[in-house]
């Protein structure tokens, strides 16, 4: 039977066992071979360079007699078992072969690479896979090539035989193409990979602006500044937001603000500014009537008495952040100003139920009041503004240090105080506020309410707002109010329950006054109602309606070619608006994440 018959016959488990250890019928003959060989050679060298090179072993009969060892030697190559008689060969022969035993590599390496194997006995391949495995004999030990049957020390520098079992001689190793003494390549260090997400944040400026070189220069000659001349007071407004961006106001150029003919003082951020500073400010501005402080968390007892004699005109002041001003200092500046027509203040937690009523009591004629972010809030608070009523046009109440610490009934009372004298109200941040409030409080209650701001009330549903503004324009009617309220600016921002009914309502009821709507987080509004903002409000020139998911282009190119007055387009969260979305000169629009 020919041996590339792919036939198999059952085998022992003895067999089995001896050829996974690597021994089989092949290697057994050979090892008698060998033994045969030394007997026979008196004086065997540690290595075989004197031997010729050109001879290759003749198999001996006891290979051949081996053959019927086991049935599993036919798992064993054709080469392996026969091999040529021994002959010298010629220079020509030698190179033939040579050039056979590379093209015999390149087509093994090119069947590995393509996964492709060669043309043999897939049970053999697989016998080379577990012979490969056994480990390397020590060096120094000797071992038989499986080329030239020679035996030979191993070294560092011995190669395995390709294919295996086995390992060659330093001659054979040659002949085959290989060259054993040949140094590892060094291996190319690999560059550093690259984060291709990660995004310059910011510009390094390696040169200071114009600005920035200005205000040092205005800094260091501050004593000097008077031969600028009459700098303006609109250029004077700029130049104090550009000392704010740089966080660049100090006591020392402060002073480039001060005048005694000055009656409003801005400063945008003031948080350079100590006690003793805030102080000098009021001795050396006496005649202010409208001061705005931002960032003044620095001010204190101290800086609020001395207000309290050196600014007697003072009729309006607003304040953000003054966290140290305790309750007795308040009300000590609210009874030395019973003029005060303007009180707004942020995040001020010392700000008790004391202070708001001698606030109330002392300032009669209070038309603005501002108490945002109080911690001490509560519906007590209430009945003191109550007694503001018929001055007060300006109110806001947002964000409590409690958000339900505002009752709905409580605010519902509060309107049917104030609410016919009130143009703005700003209710933000209280849960508490429900439909109820504006059909009971605003609808029956304000009449010339121009800006509203219920932001973040999670109260308010589609269908109630949507009610309120389409009968809003009947209940004043009814009310015998002289005129309809129309607004000009809304901000229902961060109520997710608001959608399409609401702002439809919302435009047919002020849609030809409104110029700033915030619709912010309105997630399921539609894109018919979004694209009629531009159909019912030709005036508008800000719109907020990031996180409206079925904004498109569409609605931009709607706005932009309809309403000509439009400054200012926030779309953070739109997805669905992409590179194409349409730009128009002196319109900013914000947050197209595919631009």
């Amino acid at each position: 039977m020919s041996r590339r018959n792919n036939v198999r016959g059952p085998t022992s488990a003895l067999t089995e066992f001896l050829r996974e250890s690597g021994i089989t019928p092949t290697t057994i003959a050979r090892r008698a071979t060998t033994q045969a060989q030394v007997q026979n050679q008196p004086d065997v060298g540690p290595s075989n360079t004197n031997a010729d090179q050109d001879e290759v072993a003749e198999p001996s009969r006891m290979d051949e007699d081996a053959e019927d060892y086991a049935s599993d030697n036919l798992d064993e190559h054709e080469e392996e078992q026969s091999a040529p008689k021994k002959r010298k060969l010629t220079k020509a022969a030698e190179a033939k072969l040579k050039a056979k035993e590379k093209q015999k590599a390149k087509r093994k390496v090119g069947a590995d690479d393509d996964n492709d194997y060669e043309e043999e006995d897939p049970y053999n391949a697989l016998s080379k896979m577990w012979k490969g495995d056994l480990p390397k004999p020590p060096v120094g030990s000797f071992e038989e090539c499986v080329r030239c049957n020679k035996q030979f020390t191993v070294t560092k520098y011995t190669l395995p035989a390709n294919p295996p079992p086995g390992y060659l001689c330093h001659m054979c190793a040659k002949a085959s193409g290989a060259d054993p003494f040949k140094k590892p390549a060094v291996p190319r260090k690999r560059k550093p990979a690259t984060d291709k997400r990660s995004v310059v944040s910011f510009e390094e400026r390696r040169f200071p602006s114009l600005a920035s070189m200005c205000i040092q220069v205005i800094s260091k000659y501050i004593d000097d500044v008077e031969a600028l001349g009459d700098i303006g007071s609109i250029n004077m407004d700029e130049l104090a937001k550009s000392l704010a961006r740089n966080r660049s106001l100090t006591p020392h150029n402060a002073q480039l603000f001060y005048d005694i003919r000055n009656t409003r003082l801005t400063m945008y951020d003031a948080t350079n500014l100590d006690p003793p500073a805030l102080s000098t400010l009021a001795s050396l501005n006496p005649n202010l009537t409208h001061l705005r402080l931002d960032y003044c968390g620095r001010m204190d007892d101290e800086v609020i008495e001395a207000w309290s004699t050196s600014l007697p005109n003072l009729k309006r002041v607003e304040l953000l952040g003054p966290f140290l001003v305790r309750a007795p200092a308040w009300q000590t500046f609210f009874k030395s100003h019973p003029a005060l027509e303007g009180f707004l203040i942020v995040q001020s937690p010392r700000f008790d139920l004391e202070c708001m009523r001698v606030l109330a009591e002392s300032c009669t004629g209070l038309r603005e009041l501002r108490l945002e972010e109080i911690g001490q809030m509560s519906d007590s608070f209430l009945e003191h503004v109550e007694s503001l009523a018929g001055h007060l046009t300006h109110l806001a109440l947002s964000r409590p240090g409690i958000p339900e610490a505002l009752s709905d009934q409580a605010l519902i009372d509060l309107m049917a105080a104030v609410g016919p004298s009130l143009t703005h109200l700003d209710l933000s941040g209280n849960i508490n506020v429900t439909d109820a409030f504006l059909f009971r409080g605003l609808k029956l209650h304000t009449q010339r309410l121009s800006s509203l701001a219920l932001k973040n009330t999670p109260e308010l549903t589609d269908a109630g707002v949507a009610e309120f503004f389409d009968t809003w324009a009947d209940a004043a009617q009814n009310a015998g109010y002289t005129s309809v309220p129309r607004l000009t600016s809304i901000d229902l921002s961060r109520n997710h329950l608001l959608s399409s009914d609401a702002l439809t309502a919302l435009l047919r009821h002020s849609g030809t006054s409104l110029t700033n709507i915030n619709i912010n987080g309105w997630k399921a509004v539609s894109q018919e109602s979004l694209k009629s903002i531009a159909d019912f409000a030709p005036d508008l020139r800000k719109l907020d309606m990031s996180w409206c998911r079925e904004a498109d282009d569409w609605v931009v190119q709607a706005l932009i070619e309809k309403c000509e007055r439009i400054e200012e387009v926030k779309a953070w969260g739109c997805q669905r608006l992409t590179e194409r979305c349409p730009r128009k000169r002196n319109v900013n629009i914000y947050g197209v994440e595919a631009q």
